[in-house]
């Protein structure tokens, strides 16, 4: 289940950030971001020490990343040298199963944009100043949709900006024929996902490639 989840997120993931198709490999899936601070990006659907080893061996590009379900200390003895567990960004692989909804109203003071380009739907959130107060998009891939870049403003938060945007994906999903969520939540965003009725599935072990 948790393998077929990931290799949900990875596409969706794709989509939403618009670079190219991940390319399959035998421990999973490449994604080449073109990032600056990430050329890459190697996702296992699952922990094995074996793929793990092959996919790094793989690897000769500084600032290349590697992701999969597991906890940091289980990948740590199996990485050679030149890869480092970033613990900091350990993540939370997340699901939810959509129910139909109404897209709840815009708070008060603030402005709100829905455009959906091709099959990414974005939520933006604007103050009276017409500055960012939050935001959020989705990639929906039929029955499922993948959720991103969900974030609010130090200034903003605490003011249900991010239950709202949360809630303006999930009804437009909906609307869309989609049935279930997934997401990689930060520490930080896991609590809220949680609060909204997502439930965590796996811990998503991330390392990087800094020779």
């Amino acid at each position: 289940m948790v393998a077929d989840m990931v290799r949900t997120w990875v596409a969706g993931w794709a989509v939403s950030r618009r670079t190219p198709p991940p390319v399959e490999k035998p421990w999973g899936f490449y994604i080449e971001t073109g990032n600056p601070a990430e050329r890459g990006r190697h996702v296992l659907p699952a922990a094995d020490e074996s793929l793990v080893r092959s996919a790094a061996a793989s690897v000769d590009v500084p600032r290349t990343w590697m992701k999969m379900p597991a906890e940091p200390a289980q990948i740590a003895p199996w990485l050679p040298a030149g890869w480092v567990v970033a613990r900091e960004q350990t993540g939370h692989l997340m699901a939810v199963d959509l129910a139909a909804t109404t897209a709840p109203g815009a708070p008060e003071g603030y402005r709100v944009s829905v455009e959906t380009v091709g099959a990414v739907v974005h939520v933006r959130v604007r103050d009276a100043a017409g500055e960012q107060a939050a935001q959020g998009q989705m990639a929906l891939l039929g029955e499922a949709t993948v959720v991103d870049r969900v974030q609010t403003e130090e200034a903003h938060q605490r003011r249900g900006l991010g239950t709202f945007v949360m809630g303006t994906l999930t009804a437009h999903a909906v609307d869309r024929g989609a049935t279930h969520g997934i997401l990689g939540a930060t520490d930080a965003g896991r609590a809220l996902y949680e609060a909204l009725g997502w439930k965590k599935h796996a811990t998503i072990a991330e390392s990087i490639y800094r020779p």
